[in-house]
């Protein structure tokens, strides 16, 4: 009685070690399969806000140019005005 005790309580510990072999390899696949997705959104984020960035360029750049324009035709008028 007493070998198959122990019998029984050494593949119940078999058992156990090897249920937490399983889950060791399924958390370590989780936390493989979490890290890709965020590095991924990461990326994603990153490369959103360089389009971003770019566009403000732009825009600023436009903005800046049709300033100047302006500053030129005022500053001709002025010196249209200056001379009458």
């Amino acid at each position: 009685m007493k070998k198959v005790l122990l019998s029984l309580a050494f593949v119940t510990t078999l058992m156990m070690v090897s249920c937490k072999q399983e889950t060791n390899d399924q958390v370590g696949e989780a936390t493989d399969a979490v890290g890709t997705e965020m590095g991924e959104a990461v990326d994603t984020a990153a490369a959103k806000v360089d389009a971003a960035l770019d566009s403000t360029k732009v825009k600023i750049s436009n903005t800046m140019k049709e300033g100047a324009e302006k500053m030129d035709d005022k500053a001709d008028k002025m010196k249209e005005d200056a001379e009458k």
